[in-house]
């Protein structure tokens, strides 16, 4: 996992290195964000084929505490990178009706089953902003991801963890409506999907400048996604409630 962050890092140093004093001042933006989370959905099995299905959104739907960090950085007038990280750690106990198998342990039935579920995303994206003559702005980009997610159940003196730490190619996209020198509404989308899978990240957000190089900003975000091979069966759908700031420098 070490080396995948690492290489994220190191290919955003060196663009920024290629790029040279092409941005003006303020070229760095970080954004800090944090909020609630609810499960509307989260569905897997281990092995994704004979492993039995388990449900734990009902059990616990939240909310849980979600926080992440996004770091903008001008490579030129039009072209920027994102480096952003997004942790997220869930948990519920359920008690089944059948006996559970997961990731090779044979969990009994009627006893309680404690279920740690974990999200981890750290993404890498190249964005390119569309030239606008009005208050509309439209941006594109691509985006790697690395997915670092684990379940781990435990009960009965049981214990079992499933991890999986992998590569994901995502579209990137964006558009912002600049209301008024002090307001806009920014809609930010991370997606792709494939016969196996697929991977959403969308926020709504309203942000209001209170000063030259400070904005803070409140929205909603939804996180949606899965996998489905002889590995595992795996699928979630997050909803939020966010708020933060943004620093420019």
């Amino acid at each position: 996992m070490q080396r995948h962050l690492v290489l994220l890092a190191s290919t955003a140093l060196a663009a920024l290195a290629l790029a040279g004093p092409a941005a003006a001042d303020d070229r760095f933006r970080l954004e800090l964000e944090g909020g609630a989370a609810w499960q509307l959905r989260n569905d897997f099995a281990v092995p994704g084929t004979t492993g039995t299905r388990l449900s734990i959104d009902e059990a616990n739907g939240g909310p849980f505490a979600a926080f992440r960090g996004t770091l903008w950085a001008d490579v030129s007038k039009r072209t920027s990178l994102r480096l952003l990280a997004a942790p997220l750690r869930t948990s519920a106990t359920i008690t089944p009706d059948t006996p559970v198998e997961f990731n090779g342990t044979l969990f009994p039935a009627g006893q309680p089953l404690d279920v740690d579920y974990v999200f981890d995303s750290y993404r890498l994206s190249w964005v390119w902003r569309f030239k606008s003559s009005g208050p509309v702005s439209f941006r594109a980009g691509l985006t790697a991801k690395i997915r670092d997610a684990k379940i781990g159940l435990e009960g009965s003196g049981l214990s079992s963890t499933k991890a999986n730490t992998g590569f994901v190619p995502l579209l990137y996209g964006g558009v912002r409506w600049q209301m008024t020198d002090a307001l806009a509404l920014d809609l930010d989308v991370d997606a792709a999907a494939s016969s196996q899978g697929r991977a959403e990240d969308v926020a709504l957000r309203l942000e209001a400048k209170v000063s030259p190089k400070v904005d803070v900003f409140v929205g909603a975000r939804t996180l949606e996604g899965g996998a489905d091979n002889d590995e595992v069966y795996s699928f979630a759908w997050f909803t939020y409630a966010v708020g933060g700031v943004s620093f420019r420098f």
